[in-house]
């Protein structure tokens, strides 16, 4: 009896994952794309990138692709997919707690960095992959934030430190959860972050130091 090609494909790890970016991110740098030409919209190129390499993925592996309640696109691997121009490499990012931007926001992030050119005479577009960065789980807090709260402990600081920094962050929480946040600051240093978070209603990630920081820190991978 035949097995099919759906059992035959392997399940989707994070290694995979990597391995399989860095080869996808070889090959569309070349691909001249007719649908792009012209497409100055941000959101609509990386709706594009996504949706194609998720096809590419699909071609090897077996993974429960976005739709679960944490809207992240790789449930599972606790991965979500970014993309970005490298001329501002920015993107916005559901809020969930203001927690976030001292402990992370919960996930990793495969962050896809593009330089985007149009070949006037042969109405295509190129989208160039400069950078494929992976940031860990643990590494996705504000940098600025958790940079403060390292120099707070390292100074002997107390709670009452902790809870004067958020409030000169700006740190969207109330005083019962920066009261919880300082504590639990106190039982575990948290981890230097290495986005830039700025408070809105979604949250916006800057990439600037994930791009610079790429393979020199931990936690912060150059995959391409």
């Amino acid at each position: 009896m035949m097995v099919s090609m759906h059992l035959m494909k392997a399940n989707l790890t994070v290694k995979a994952l990597q391995d399989a970016t860095a080869e996808f991110a070889r090959s569309e740098s070349r691909h001249a794309e007719p649908k792009l030409f012209g497409v100055t919209d941000g959101k609509a190129v990386g709706t594009y990138l996504e949706r194609k390499f998720i096809r590419f993925l699909k071609k090897r592996y077996r993974f429960d692709a976005a739709g679960s309640a944490k809207g992240i696109d790789f449930p599972l691997l606790g991965v979500d997919i970014k993309t970005t121009s490298v001329r501002q490499p920015q993107s916005s990012c559901p809020f969930k707690s203001g927690r976030q931007k001292v402990f992370g926001l919960g996930y990793s992030l495969l962050v896809f960095v593009y330089e985007k050119t149009d070949d006037q005479d042969a109405k295509t577009a190129r989208l160039d992959i400069q950078h494929v960065i992976f940031v860990e789980a643990d590494y996705t807090a504000d940098f600025q934030m958790t940079k403060g709260i390292q120099q707070i402990l390292d100074n002997e600081g107390n709670e009452d430190d902790l809870i004067a920094l958020m409030r000169d962050r700006l740190l969207p929480v109330d005083d019962v959860e920066a009261n919880q946040i300082a504590q639990e600051i106190l039982r575990k240093r948290p981890k230097i972050g290495y986005l830039t978070i700025s408070n809105a209603l979604q949250w916006r990630l800057q990439y600037k130091r994930v791009i610079d920081s790429a393979g020199n820190v931990e936690g912060v991978l150059r995959i391409h």
